[in-house]
């Protein structure tokens, strides 16, 4: 098999294979339940970290951490590995770092609220045109003053200094009204609610912690564990995985097109991408996936059927491998149709009929030749997984996460002083100012009625000390005394915070 030739399945004709230089054309799995999706995404992630490639991917089922374990013998795989005819068959682990937002199920996964930037966090929130102005001016204004905004309680104090402020603020940002202010931060009480509390904060993920390649030169595995996000907050999941991919795109340098992928990404259940997304976010969507080719990225889309997905980023989708499909409802023969239509014909294939047959473990698969032009769709019995098929013990997940290389850069939280901290600073030095102001308004009113008081009892010599003026200096250095601790308290608290 030639090098960097990805070996899918066999069929009728023989070796079903990707070449890896069409990887970062973008993919398609797709079928219903139970067909044999998770087993296909599992083959195509190994392969292409045996290939040296990294890999991203998002574990709906909690199936794919056996992805870090050799796999064990079996007569069912004896007799795929026999009918498809495979020489070198080899049951063997990958590298694996296991993720988990929830902290339960792998490292913890964070990304900041500046980075997430208004626009996903609009989107995320369903926010209406005014708010998301108001969010979109709370961003920038962040960024003006020089205040980072890292998690929610950040965005929650600078909503609220916004709002304090709003008369000071109206000549540059417009009108600021409070009403929509407290109906953003409502949002985000039941954001933090679903858990987007342990989402966003630090440290955040840095994309070349996961780029990489063990000593053996096998490309780093990473899974996060999507069971809980996807059901519990499938709107933080796609927020995620829509930032996810916009850092891809604007961080990294363009390659063009190479002998395989720098990156490769599998994203489960992607109709949370599109699903309740607004019209803009689907189109950037679209203009990331038609553009991070050429920084040598890949994406494959898993879904149940490929009317999920965007027509026009369907269209984008080069290696496509189509699971059964169960046609009882008029969507479901639609979705039938579709597929059918956009496979490349075989004269010895009726699509739409093959599509409804096809067993557990066998798809319809059609890759992009070395032109780029798509190959003869083939019924293809896909290989068995090297590594294990299900999911690892709970005392192997944990040996896994602690052992991991990242474990000491992500495993604990980071809290910098930040808006939050910052911002209550100004608060309380504001409150102290103003106490100050007057304190000396009413020292200075004692000042002059003292004065006024002596005039008339004046005596020879140098004049004694008198109560107003002996209170007046005691009372100047308690203020100073005061204002001296309040500030090293608040800079302890910095300290204390990082």
């Amino acid at each position: 098999m030639p090098q960097n030739t990805l070996l899918l399945g066999g069929s009728s004709q023989g070796y079903i294979q990707l070449d890896a230089r069409m990887a970062n054309r973008h993919g398609l799995i797709s079928g219903a339940t139970g067909t044999g999706k998770t087993v296909t995404l599992q083959v195509l992630a190994e392969s292409f970290s045996s290939i040296g490639v990294p890999v991203f991917v998002t574990d709906i089922k909690g199936d794919l951490s056996g992805l870090s374990q050799q796999g064990k013998a079996h007569p069912k795989i004896d007799e795929r590995v026999n009918k498809i005819g495979i020489n070198n068959y080899q049951q063997r682990a990958r590298p694996t770092v296991l993720w988990d937002v929830f902290e339960k199920q792998g490292l913890p996964l964070r990304v900041t609220v500046s980075d997430m930037g208004p626009l996903l966090l609009s989107n995320l929130l369903e926010l209406n045109d005014t708010q998301t102005g108001i969010l979109y001016a709370c961003f920038d204004l962040a960024d003006e003053e020089g205040l980072l905004l890292l998690d929610l309680k950040d965005l929650n104090a600078m909503l609220g200094w916004m709002a304090d402020n709003a008369k000071e603020l109206k000549s540059d940002y417009g009108n600021i009204s409070a009403n929509s202010v407290a109906a953003i931060k409502r949002k985000l009480l039941v954001l933090e609610e679903q858990g987007a509390d342990h989402f966003m904060g630090e440290p955040a993920l840095n994309l070349a912690d996961i780029m990489i390649t063990d000593f053996s030169g096998l490309g780093l595995i990473n899974i996060l564990d999507a069971t809980r996000l996807s059901s519990q907050s499938p709107r933080v999941y796609a927020a995620f995985l829509l930032w996810f991919l916009s850092e891809l795109y604007e961080n990294l340098p363009e390659v063009g097109d190479a002998d395989k992928p720098r990156f490769v990404c599998f994203f489960d259940e992607a109709h949370l991408l599109f699903d309740q997304s607004s019209k803009a976010l689907v189109q950037k969507i679209e203009q990331i996936v038609r553009l991070i080719r050429s920084k040598g990225v890949g994406i494959f889309f898993i879904t149940q059927s490929p009317l999920d997905i965007p027509q026009d980023i369907l269209g984008q989708l080069g290696c496509r491998i189509q699971h059964a499909l169960r046609a009882f409802t008029p969507k479901d023969k639609k979705a039938v149709n579709t597929v059918a239509e956009t496979f490349r014909p075989n004269p010895a294939l009726d699509i739409k009929q093959e599509i409804g047959m096809l067993a557990t473990g066998e798809a319809l698969v059609s890759t992009l030749q070395a032109d780029g032009s798509p190959s003869i769709v083939e019924k293809t019995l896909i290989r068995p997984p090297e590594s294990q098929i299900g999911p690892v013990q709970s005392a192997v997940r944990e040996d896994l996460i602690k052992r991991s290389p990242l474990y000491s850069r992500y495993a604990e939280d980071l809290d910098r002083e930040s808006a939050f901290e910052l911002l209550k600073k100004r608060t309380e030095q504001k409150e102290q100012q103003l106490q100050m102001e007057q304190q000396q308004k009413e020292l200075e009113k004692q000042r002059l009625a003292a004065e006024k008081a002596s005039q008339s009892s004046r005596s020879r010599g140098r004049p004694r000390q008198s109560f107003a003026e002996a209170m007046i200096k005691s009372t100047m250095r308690s203020v100073g005394s005061s204002l001296g601790r309040r500030i090293a308290r608040g800079i302890l608290g910095s300290i204390l915070g990082k």
